[in-house]
């Protein structure tokens, strides 16, 4: 096709989808201005992945909620979530086809065990209480594992540059939420109560953010010591860390600052040289102390009456309260009713997503709180490990778990098995922010979110990348095309 030719076709293109655009604007239909970024999107789809992907790892933390902005009644983040559905479509359409990504990566243990667990959510899904809300759970799942895990881990594999572009890509567009979230709290004077909203509509509550900025803090701390990066790059760096630090500070979440000190003392025994055969060894010690000294655990934690506040070491100190904080009397709560939905269902659970709308009869009167509701739409377990134990069976639980030691054999071994010591560094970051998020899904889950999605399993695909390069440094042939690299 001639320049001219070319000319003339764009410029009847032009022309005619200006006049359906007055078309649709007079019938009231504005999203049709959107298809030049949905054709653009899907051109960078099949040409240039790289881009795309890191996009929308930059657009994770800018990313909207429908269902908080009253649209629809839709809890779909966008612009993300859609993006992701494609890259979903794209993998199946390529699976087809033959490896959708390096065989290296799909044929790994650690993918395997994500592939059963998605397969289990599926046949649980199949029995669930509440189909819909299990297959939906299912669906979302699947397009952040395609997305953040797999994809990710295609363009890291091939790519060392993009593993740490990954983190800058999440924690720039972050910095700006902070800020805003920063700005419109001190319009009410850095209260506790007003920081538990003033992150919106970016994140849904101040707990979810304050795991966010603890996930960033431990890679952002080893970007600064990385070789590569010139004087420039150190500043945005450090600077970027004392936004999110703020930011932590200010976020009033109790759980963030424990994850935060928990790695900082796993981190500090590592240093000193413990295994992690040791560490396992020492922590099954002190669970089993801590089982045959419940009763007196209690007792001593019963004692402690000090409510949330807005002074930061009153704060801290309500950490341990269970006598009269509404807020830590709750999550005991929904742990109670997880179990007790356990107990019913253990082999196959309710099925996955479904816990807000079956825990209500399991509540105990003498466990409910005044912030207790009988209501949908109270929010789910509180749990990473109890929430899929109750959702999807003892399986469920065995599957986190699975992923936790995959984690922490990654933590200990990767510092042994990398030759270069920016990867190592590196690694150490990485391992031990998504530690955090273990240690915060104790007392908390968001992996239904794009937010925290991005990260625990972007964070786990650069892990899994390392582990596959360092034992076959070797490269294969790519199977992307060759400009998606």
């Amino acid at each position: 096709m001639t320049t001219g030719l070319i000319q003339r076709f764009a410029g009847v293109a032009i022309a005619a989808y200006a006049v359906l655009l007055a078309v649709a604007m007079y019938l009231d239909f504005p999203w049709l201005a959107l298809l030049p970024a949905i054709l653009w999107l899907g051109w960078m789809a099949f040409t240039r992945l790289d881009i795309l992907i890191m996009l929308l790892v930059g657009a994770v933390p800018l990313s909207l909620s429908l269902e908080d902005l009253d649209v629809g009644g839709m809890g779909l983040y966008l612009p993300t979530e859609p993006l992701l559905a494609g890259l979903l479509i794209l993998f199946v359409l390529r699976a087809l086809r033959g490896w959708p990504v390096d065989q290296r990566i799909l044929r790994h243990p650690f993918s395997q065990l994500v592939g059963l667990s998605l397969f289990w959510i599926f046949l649980t899904a199949i029995i669930s209480i509440h189909p819909a809300v299990s297959f939906k759970f299912l669906v979302a799942r699947s397009w952040f594992v395609v997305g953040f895990l797999w994809i990710l881990g295609h363009l890291f594999l091939h790519s060392e540059k993009h593993r740490h572009r990954f983190v800058l890509a999440y924690v720039l567009p972050l910095c700006i939420v902070v800020i805003y979230t920063v700005v419109r709290h001190a319009g009410f004077g850095f209260e506790k109560d007003a920081g538990h909203w003033v992150m919106k509509p970016f994140f849904k509550d101040h707990t979810s953010y304050g795991a966010v900025l603890a996930m960033v803090v431990p890679p952002l701390i080893s970007l600064l010591f990385l070789k590569r990066f010139s004087p420039f790059i150190r500043v945005v760096v450090a600077v970027s860390l004392g936004v999110i630090s703020m930011g932590l500070i200010l976020s009033y979440t109790r759980a963030a600052w424990v994850s935060l000190a928990a790695v900082g003392a796993l981190w500090g025994l590592m240093r000193l040289g413990f295994k992690l055969k040791t560490l396992l060894s020492l922590g099954a010690i002190l669970l089993a102390f801590g089982w045959f000294a419940k009763d007196a655990l209690l007792i001593q934690l019963e004692r402690n009456n000090q409510d949330s506040s807005d002074d930061l070491t009153e704060h801290v100190t309500s950490i341990s309260n269970v006598s009269s904080d509404a807020s830590n009397l709750e999550r005991l709560n929904r742990w109670n009713a997880a179990i007790a939905m356990f107990e019913e269902k253990p082999l196959t659970g309710w099925g996955a997503g479904t816990y807000q709308f079956v825990y209500a009869p399991f509540q105990r009167s003498k466990d409910r709180t005044i912030i207790s509701t009988n209501n949908a739409d109270g929010g789910n377990a509180h749990s990473e490990y109890l929430g899929p134990l109750a959702e999807q069976g003892v399986l469920g639980l065995l599957f986190v778990l699975g992923l936790l030691g995959f984690c922490m054999h990654w933590g200990f071994s990767l510092q042994r098995k990398l030759k270069s010591k920016d990867d190592q560094i590196l690694a150490m970051g990485v391992f031990l922010g998504l530690m955090t998020y273990f240690v915060h899904g104790v007392l908390n889950n968001y992996l239904d979110t794009d937010k925290a999605s991005a990260l625990f399993w972007g964070f786990f695909a650069l892990l899994l990348t390392w582990d596959i390069s360092s034992s076959s440094p070797e490269v294969s042939e790519p199977l992307f095309e060759p400009n998606d690299q």
